[in-house]
C-alpha cells in the first residue's frame, strides 16, 4: 500500500487555494474527475487539527485542553476562537459580553440625547461596536 500524506489544500507557487479534480478509489482503481468542494475541515493546518481533536476528546471542556497540551486557558479560548474563524463560524458571544455591548449601546445613546455627539457620530459608534 502507498504511502498517504494529507491533502494539500494551497498552491505551492502562488498560496491559492487548491481545488480537488479526481478522486479514486483505493479498492478497485475506479476514478471520477470533477470539480469537488473541499469541507470545511480540510482546509485547517495540522495544528488546528491537532486542538481539534483535543477539543473533541475532552467533551469542549477548555480546562481539559488546558491540561492536556499544557497551555494557559487564554491561550485555549484564543486557539478555539481561530479554529472557529478558520472553519468559517463566528464564536457565539458571552453573556458578559452581550451585557458590554448593551452598556456601550446606552452610553453612545445617552451621549446623543444629551447633546453630546451628532446622530451621524453615534450611528458610526453604535456600527463599529463589536
Amino acid at each position: 500500500m502507498k504511502k498517504s500524506h494529507a491533502q494539500p489544500t494551497r498552491c505551492p507557487i502562488c498560496n491559492g487555494k487548491l481545488v480537488v479534480t479526481q478522486v479514486t478509489c483505493e479498492d478497485c482503481g475506479t476514478s471520477i474527475s470533477g470539480q469537488f468542494l473541499p469541507n470545511r475541515f480540510s482546509q485547517l493546518d495540522q495544528e488546528q487539527l491537532h486542538f481539534l481533536e483535543v477539543f473533541l476528546r475532552n467533551r469542549g471542556m477548555l480546562a481539559g485542553v488546558e491540561r492536556e497540551l499544557g497551555i494557559s486557558y487564554p491561550t485555549a479560548r484564543n486557539k478555539l476562537d481561530a479554529l472557529l474563524l478558520a472553519l468559517g463560524l463566528a464564536p457565539a458571544p458571552t453573556q458578559e459580553q452581550d451585557e458590554y455591548l448593551a452598556q456601550q449601546r446606552r452610553a453612545i445613546l445617552d451621549m446623543l440625547e444629551h447633546g453630546q455627539i451628532t446622530a451621524e457620530e453615534a450611528a458610526r459608534k453604535l456600527r463599529n461596536l463589536r
